[in-house]
């Protein structure tokens, strides 16, 4: 991370900048325009924003350097997320720091938009006093439904269940038993919308969610509904709600976030049925300091060759299953780098396979995939392939990529298997952790092996017979090549053997050209799985 430059060009938390600041060169830029940024952001290392930057194509093509962007918040809708994972770019957010601002900011929108406060305060305060004007309805024992049952979802829905709402939600990614565990009864959109008293969206704004709330779905709606949005401007169709605010269908709306920020021209600003806020979800003197203090963190963790904690380009391991499934994306971007050396040609496809008590994982195991991707992929590119951009590459070069998981591990414990095609044939490597992280090589083309995956592998396959072998080793001592380690692995005396020798060094073309024209050997291949030796 020698010389590191990091621009922030979005007001940042001093907690945040003072981490920075003792482990990089920090450049605090605010209110750049697009061609301002663009002529500077070339000489930075990571970009740090807010919601006022948009890192767009243009902003992360003129980024040569940039290994990271990270959002001190928890959308990252202003950041070209498919541009940066194109590049290789690490993109995260901290979606922990305001996940209780959120949360308590929805809660205070519920009930002022239950009771009128804010219209209220605005009267008494002209010296108005027209108590009937401003009736309120109760919340207890109303249905709140909760649109996206993430990190504030879930928040919401405990402080309501404590004012005796009933809860339901909608989200694709959780299961009716976890919900249910938490006092949540979970239900399609549709069947949301129809019977709940009062909606909250909690999703990010993906082209799924854009305008999920529209014409079509508030006519479903319960007449009188009442709808908060702190998420993201854009999940509710503005002009769709306002009309059905005008027509009595809805009863009132709550909004912090919006189409077009700031609002200036909005015809739902003209309505006392809604009570608006300037995106002050997160503002809270807290959530700044946690949100800044997070992505700083992760930049610098970033820079110093880590991974970040929150990225959002890129699977990550659950936390609670890193400790298991750590050593086998090790072991797994190993496989990759040794099996497309011993292959050759131009890979067509790739099947990872995870045997064993690794099947209880399924969910978790598109990170390890991607590590052996990263394998497969770094030795025969000439660009930068990480595990960003190693499932985004492989795609772009029409290299087919399957997951299979299976509770078979042919008497291990746990095992992986990396099945490749190329344009010359096929080719397997499988591969274990034994106890306390000890990662090994268990077979390479069905033949058994014991391999350590470290260092210069030579791979051969030849007739097993005597003198065979101790020719190729008398070969590589005459030209100063030291051999580590060897396996031998066959299925029959007299037929193809293989042959696997850990050596200390690279080993020539020139060399290897001998050792293939010996008599007997059928086939030789090198591989450099790392600079360690064994």
């Amino acid at each position: 991370m020698a010389n590191a430059r990091v621009l922030v060009s979005d007001p940042l938390a001093e907690e945040g900048l003072e981490i920075l600041r003792a482990a990089v060169d920090v450049d605090v830029k605010t209110g750049l325009s697009e061609d301002e940024l663009c002529k500077i952001i070339g000489d930075y290392d990571a970009l740090l924003v807010r919601s006022g930057t948009d890192v767009n194509a243009k902003v992360i093509e003129a980024g040569k350097k940039l290994k990271f962007i990270g959002r001190a918040g928890v959308g990252v809708d202003n950041i070209n997320v498919d541009a940066a994972t194109r590049r290789g770019i690490i993109v995260a957010n901290a979606p922990e720091g305001n996940t209780l601002a959120a949360t308590e900011h929805t809660m205070a929108m519920m009930q002022s938009l239950a009771r009128n406060i804010p219209q209220a305060n605005a009267s008494l305060k002209k010296k108005e006093w027209k108590r009937s004007k401003f009736m309120g309805v109760e919340l207890n024992e109303k249905t709140l439904g909760i649109v996206g049952f993430g990190r504030i979802g879930r928040e919401v829905a405990k402080r309501a269940q404590a004012m005796s709402m009933k809860c339901i939600a909608y989200d694709p990614f959780i299961t009716k038993e976890r919900a249910a565990q938490l006092g949540v009864e979970m239900m399609s959109m549709a069947e949301l919308f129809k019977v709940a008293d009062v909606i909250t969206v909690h999703t990010p704004l993906i082209p799924e969610t854009t305008h999920v709330i529209n014409e079509k779905s508030i006519a479903t709606m319960k007449d009188g509904v009442r709808i908060i949005n702190c998420a993201r401007g854009g999940i509710i169709d503005e002009k769709a709600l306002y009309d059905a605010i005008k027509s009595g269908k809805v009863a009132g709306a709550a909004l912090d976030v919006f189409e077009q920020e700031p609002p200036t021209e909005s015809p739902l600003l003209t309505l006392d049925q809604v009570i608006v806020t300037p995106h002050l979800g997160a503002s809270t003197v807290e959530a700044q300091l946690n949100v800044a203090v997070s992505v700083a963190k992760q930049c610098i963790e970033v820079l110093n060759g880590g991974s970040a904690k929150y990225v959002v380009n890129a699977p990550m391991i659950p936390p609670e299953h890193a400790e298991i499934l750590a050593p086998y994306a090790e072991l797994a971007e190993k496989m990759g780098r040794f099996a497309v050396q011993i292959a050759g040609g131009r890979l067509a496809s790739v099947q990872c396979i995870y045997g064993g008590e690794l099947s209880a994982y399924a969910g978790s195991m598109k990170f390890v995939t991607r590590l052996a991707l990263k394998g497969l992929l770094d030795p025969i590119l000439q660009q930068p392939v990480n595990l960003v951009n190693a499932e985004f590459v492989a795609k772009e070069r029409g290299i087919v990529v399957s997951e299979t998981v299976t509770e078979e591990s042919s008497g291990f414990k746990n095992l992986i298997t990396i099945r490749i095609k190329t344009d010359q044939g096929e080719e397997s490597v499988s591969g274990t952790v034994f106890f306390k992280g000890r990662s090994r090589i268990v077979a390479v083309g069905g033949y058994t092996m014991d391999l350590i995956p470290e260092g210069h592998v030579l791979v051969s396959k030849h007739l097993d017979k005597p003198g065979v072998i101790g020719r190729a080793a008398t070969i590589l001592g005459k030209n100063t090549i030291n051999i580590a380690g060897m396996q031998v692995g066959r299925f029959r005396p007299e037929e193809p053997a293989l042959m696997v020798l850990n050596v200390d060094s690279d080993v020539p073309a020139a060399v290897i050209e001998e050792i293939r024209g010996l008599p007997g050997i059928f086939s030789i291949s090198f591989a450099r799985i790392s600079d360690k030796k064994i």
